[in-house]
This record gives structure tokens, C-alpha cells and sequence, in this order.
């Protein structure tokens, strides 16, 4: 199953996300699961929140995300893990 999970970062986080992107995406790069990811991007062109779409079920994907580095710095103001169906691409 494929889970897309969306963060939002919490306001003035940035300097947060960036301390802690190395670790972020080392993790990303852990597991065959990760399909794809990268950031949002605000007004201004800087990161401001994510999307990874991950391959496991959705019990999986909340433990993932659980021990992510960006939520164990806690940058995120908000997560959602939603059931994602592949249509094109």
C-alpha cells in the first residue's frame, strides 16, 4: 500500500529543519520503502514543510514517521498519513 504523508513545519521552524536535514535524509535513504520525497516550499522559495510517499501499510508508516528526525525534533506543526493510490507516473 502506498501511504503519502504530508508535514507542515511549524512557523520560524526553518533553522530547526535545516539542523536536523542531514539525519532527515539518511532516513529517507534507510529503507526501499521511500518512493519519493522532498520539501514544500513557501513564498520565498525556502523549505516549509514535506511529502514522502512510502511503500508499507499504514500501521507501518505510523512508526516510520514516528522516528523520523524531523519529528524527533519536533519541527512538524502537523502530520497526516493518508492512503495514496498511483495513477500516473
Amino acid at each position: 500500500m502506498k501511504i503519502a504523508l504530508i508535514a507542515k513545519d511549524k512557523p520560524g521552524a526553518l533553522e530547526i529543519r535545516k539542523a536536523n536535514r542531514d539525519a532527515h535524509v539518511a532516513y529517507l535513504k534507510s529503507t526501499d520503502a521511500v518512493e519519493m520525497a522532498g520539501p514544500f516550499l513557501n513564498e520565498n522559495g525556502e523549505m516549509c514543510g514535506s511529502l514522502i510517499v512510502l511503500n508499507m501499510s499504514l500501521e507501518e508508516a505510523q512508526d516510520w514517521a514516528a522516528n523520523d528526525p524531523y519529528k524527533q525534533a519536533d519541527l512538524f506543526a502537523s502530520v497526516e498519513l493518508i492512503p495514496w493510490n498511483k495513477v500516473i507516473g
